[in-house]
């Protein structure tokens, strides 16, 4: 049994931690409930993410269930307010030393900087903020990869990459034919628009 906590906060990107709770749902109905996904929280209120959307934790910082799992996604808030809040920084730190893997998506990299798991660490973030993160030193940023990984940390670039990352690690912790059925399942084979000369479907 796999244990995924997924951190949020005021100001956390959506679909840092939406698209790896996509990932790690499925993987666990595959494996026929084999597996827990909890959102985890500072308060039990609700939080309003990046760009307005409300979640409703499972748990708070001081009350969940052993992880094996900490993802920690990016957002204004993982940028600005959440790495001068001593309550989350510590408990990253805490919590990252008895799980087996922490996530960071996007610029959750800055967060996990903060908190110290990201030090002298190999890491990925946004393309945007790839400067401001190898500015703040003691960490090297790679800028020409979807994600990262380095020991039991895995960093991705920003927001559908944390899709990525999310199923490396269920390939990693589950089999890559696993992984495999997982994306089948949630039928992720990115095809974005307008990214090659011919449309790849009907605007009717």
């Amino acid at each position: 049994m796999t244990t995924y906590g997924l951190l949020v906060f005021d100001g956390a990107e959506e679909l840092d931690f939406a698209g790896p709770w996509e990932v790690f749902t499925a993987s666990s109905m595959i494996r026929d409930d084999a597996d827990t996904a909890v959102l985890v929280a500072e308060r039990p209120d609700p939080v309003r993410c990046a760009k307005g959307m409300r979640v409703v934790p499972d748990h708070t910082l001081d009350e969940h269930p052993d992880l094996d799992v900490v993802l920690v996604p990016g957002g204004w808030g993982a940028r600005t307010t959440q790495p001068g809040n001593p309550a989350v920084t510590g408990w990253i730190a805490r919590t990252a030393e008895s799980a087996s893997w922490v996530l960071g998506v996007c610029t959750g990299a800055f967060l996990l900087h903060a908190a110290g798991p990201a030090r002298g660490r190999r890491v990925a973030t946004h393309w945007k903020y790839e400067d401001a993160l190898a500015a703040l030193g003691d960490v090297t940023v790679v800028r020409d990869a979807r994600y990262v990984v380095d020991g039991s940390l895995v960093t991705s670039q920003g927001v559908s990459a944390g899709i990525d990352s999310a199923l490396w690690l269920v390939g990693r912790l589950h089999g890559r034919d696993h992984a495999r059925a997982v994306r089948r399942y949630i039928q992720y084979e990115p095809a974005p628009p307008y990214l090659a000369d011919e449309p790849l479907a009907r605007d009717e």
